[in-house]
């Protein structure tokens, strides 16, 4: 059967290569524009200055600037200058990032100001954990009963719809002066950004639970918290775990915006630091570790909704067949 028929099922080997693929690509690509002086490289990393005044050993000019200042020393008689085709600063090379990567690890701070990498991403996931637990412990429980009945929906469910269109980074100056410029204004607006978002989810969430499973239950005598504990969550908590899943991804998109809030810290700061002194191979790298984290934790959710839910599995594999 063709791979573009919708819903056709890939082999393991196919789903495999195609993973591979979708990060081989752009690596790929990053290779090519690093590595190929053909592709892209506009500016000159300057070895030589020969008679040019103002060139620097180490300096990067744009190619155009590079040619006139050689043609004119040429022109003059006197050494022209000598350098090699490079990208900008801000377009460090692989191995470069790969290299800064280890040493973040590796390598005392070079100032005092300055955080290890994983003191810096600790902090991070610290504020990611609490916003995000705080906004599961509310919008979870809310979500359930807005799903499961009208009345509750239509008592909190309009205010949230108003309220999930305000930009959570607007409260900031507002959650810094409620609760300082400590970590606890971060973890607000991290709460801010995921919590209404997740009542409306997770409340669309149960409305899918099949009403068949709640007739069932009501022709056998369930009634009122019986039937929420014992027939509607249990239908739901599969696909709610799911929602929480990708709700999740959404904390993290919060994280840079928190982190600017109040005293400066975590991964942003460790971030905004290594850029104003162009170190951006840091940058990428910083960018790079909080990919790998959100990419592990979600794979690990993944097992672990696996191992709680083996029947969700079972079905797909049965609807595939």
């Amino acid at each position: 059967m063709s791979v573009w028929v919708p819903g056709t099922p890939l082999s393991n080997t196919s789903s495999r290569m195609l993973t591979l693929a979708s990060f081989s690509i752009p690596l790929l690509l990053w290779c090519a524009v690093s590595y190929v002086p053909a592709l892209w490289h506009p500016y000159v990393d300057v070895s030589e200055p020969g008679s040019v005044a103002y060139f620097r050993e180490g300096m990067l000019v744009e190619r155009q600037q590079f040619a006139d200042e050689t043609a004119a020393a040429l022109a003059r008689g006197e050494a022209p200058p000598g350098g090699e085709l490079a990208n900008p600063v801000y377009l460090p090379a692989p191995h470069e990032v790969a290299i800064a990567l280890y040493t973040g690890f590796t390598t005392p701070p070079e100032r005092r100001s300055e955080q290890w990498l994983h003191e810096s991403l600790w902090h991070s996931i610290t504020i990611i954990f609490w916003g995000f637990a705080y906004s599961c412990l509310l919008g979870v429980p809310l979500g359930v009963l807005c799903g499961a009945y009208t009345a509750v929906a239509r008592l909190h469910e309009p205010f949230i719809e108003f309220f999930r269109y305000f930009p959570a980074p607007a409260f900031g100056a507002l959650a810094v002066a409620v609760l300082g410029i400590h970590d606890a204004p971060k973890v607000a607006i991290i709460f801010i950004g995921t919590f209404f978002q997740m009542v409306l989810v997770v409340a669309n969430t149960t409305r899918k639970l099949d009403v068949r499973y709640i007739e069932a239950a009501m022709t056998l005598g369930a009634e009122r918290l019986r039937l929420l504990f014992r027939v509607v969550v249990p239908g739901v908590l599969p696909d709610l775990f799911r929602d929480l899943r990708i709700l999740l991804g959404w904390a993290w998109t919060y994280l840079i915006v928190a982190e600017l809030i109040g005293t400066s810290s975590g991964i942003t700061w460790f971030i905004t630091q290594q850029a104003r002194y162009k170190n951006f191979d840091r940058v990428f790298a910083a960018i790079i570790v909080i990919g790998l984290i959100g990419l592990l934790s979600d794979w690990i959710l993944a097992r672990v909704g696996q191992r709680l839910f083996p029947w969700r599995r079972a079905q797909a594999l049965g609807g595939s067949a």
